[in-house]
């Protein structure tokens, strides 16, 4: 298997640190708002390489961040009158609505930053010991020239960066010994939620987390460190100078990074007013259409979200699961008894779509290709399966569509459509369990429901649903 590895700029063959076992970190999102399709892309694409990597027997230790203390969830805060801790808690609940829309697994760990704090103060006193960091008044800032592969990730011309960067310094920002220092913590503003340090009571920067969490619940050194390409610079290249400094050796062996989603064809933007959210998506669309219109194009690729390519993967994914639909239709039907000599012959044809798979998705997670031999199998599907043959053959191509859809995170089985009955049973029993405080349970109901596409609207007059 090989993946490109921004670092070195080409393909690698992938061998993890561990035979057998592979550590993955990828950056989570901000949360103080519903996550917006660019999230969305790499939570699917890192949790398809999941489970592509499960699929060929590894076993994955998936780590990825929630970031609940930042300007932006303080600034939502104080707009609503509430604590930061509560507008996170809310967005984290939400975007986990949203994760599992999509069908992308929970991480093996979720780490929150308010949590790792103890950690992250060890850390900066590390590097302060060492002389990578120095305290200014309580802000303390990582010295980037002290390190020497600074910039090895991004291959960025640093002296370039610091000319251009000398004459963008704002107020207070001064007392930095160099433009390309950056913050490891900062000292409280009123109004903020602060950790005591012994530098001033504040709060941490934003890269020291993710170095932190990564060799928390990962190690000093990781096998992959996965996110949007976003973040290349300066939040990974920080990454690598702090924990490299901090741990004195490497921080990750491979680094994978999406390509940025535009909009019919334009950056993403409120100011453009094309901006939309994963929930706004779902009113519209089965978020397994997302899914699939993320995967159609290799996530190295820039990718254009537009209404036509939305309905063209809805077709396309409506097409897989007619084959499906009608694979189960003819199983129905179909005699039972061993497969015949020419049933077998026909099955090599079957399994050689699944090379094909195996092959596209080898090549740094090709899904674009992956997707195309799924659409191959099916279209044989679609030609020689029939009424005349055994249980045992249709029910094999049926369970080996079922299978590389799966490894896609693509839900292949139509899902059925709740009758009305059954929608106001859950609704009253989820009235019920509001009465009695079991929260949980009315929560549960919602989001069971939530997946069938069933939206609830809490009115004066009751409850009233509605499908999207």
């Amino acid at each position: 298997m090989k993946v490109y590895n921004t670092q070195s700029k080409r393909k690698e063959e992938f061998e993890p640190l561990v035979p057998g076992k592979v550590s993955m970190y990828v950056c989570g999102p901000t949360v103080y708002n519903f996550i917006h399709i660019g999230n969305a892309r790499p939570m699917i694409v890192f949790d398809t390489a999941r489970r592509y990597m499960e699929h060929k027997g590894y076993e994955v230790n998936y780590v990825s961040n929630f970031t609940d203390v930042d300007d932006k969830i303080i600034a939502k805060a104080n707009e609503e009158g509430v604590t930061a801790q509560e507008i996170s808690e809310r967005y984290i609940a939400e975007c986990k609505k949203d994760m599992e829309g999509m069908n992308v697994k929970p991480a093996t760990t979720h780490p929150l930053a308010t949590q790792e704090i103890d950690g992250m103060i060890e850390m900066i006193q590390t590097l302060i010991d060492k002389g990578y960091a120095y305290n200014v008044d309580g802000t303390v800032y990582f010295r980037t020239k002290k390190f020497k592969d600074y910039g090895k990730l991004s291959h960025k011309n640093l002296d370039d960066l610091r000319s251009g960067n000398r004459s963008l310094l704002v107020t207070g920002e001064d007392q930095k010994e160099d433009p390309l220092d950056f913050v490891l913590w900062k000292p409280k503003k009123e109004g903020e939620p602060s950790w005591p340090s012994p530098w001033s009571d504040g709060r941490p920067g934003w890269h020291i987390e993710c170095s932190v969490m990564a060799k928390k619940y990962l190690g000093e050194e990781i096998d992959i460190h996965a996110g949007g390409e976003d973040l290349i610079f300066p939040h990974h290249e920080n990454e690598i100078a702090q924990s490299e400094c901090c741990n004195g050796k490497p921080f990750a062996k491979y680094w994978l990074h999406n390509a940025f989603l535009n909009i019919d064809n334009r950056k993403m933007s409120k100011s453009l007013g094309n901006f939309f959210t994963v929930r706004e998506i779902s009113e519209k669309y089965d978020l397994q259409v997302l899914r699939f219109f993320m995967l159609s194009a290799h996530y190295r690729s820039p990718l254009n979200f537009s209404a036509e390519l939305m309905e063209a993967s809805a077709n396309g994914l409506e097409r897989i699961r007619n084959a499906v639909s009608n694979l189960g239709y003819l199983l129905e039907s179909a005699a039972d008894g061993e497969m015949t000599a020419q049933e077998q012959k026909q099955l090599d044809e079957v399994m050689a779509f699944e090379t094909k798979f195996d092959e596209a998705m080898d090549d740094d997670f090709n899904t674009a290709d992956a997707i195309a031999a799924i659409f191959e199998l099916v279209k044989y599907a679609n030609s020689n399966a029939s009424a005349e043959n055994t249980k045992a053959f249709v029910q094999t191509v049926r369970d080996e569509i079922i299978k590389l859809c799966d490894v896609l995170g693509v839900i292949a089985e139509e899902q059925q459509e709740l009758l009305d009955e059954e929608i106001e049973k859950l609704i009253q029993e989820r009235q019920e369990a509001r009465k009695a405080k079991n929260f949980a349970r009315a929560d549960e109901i919602r989001n069971q429901l939530l997946e069938q596409g069933i939206t609830l609207l809490d009115t004066r007059e009751g409850v009233k649903w509605k499908r999207a």
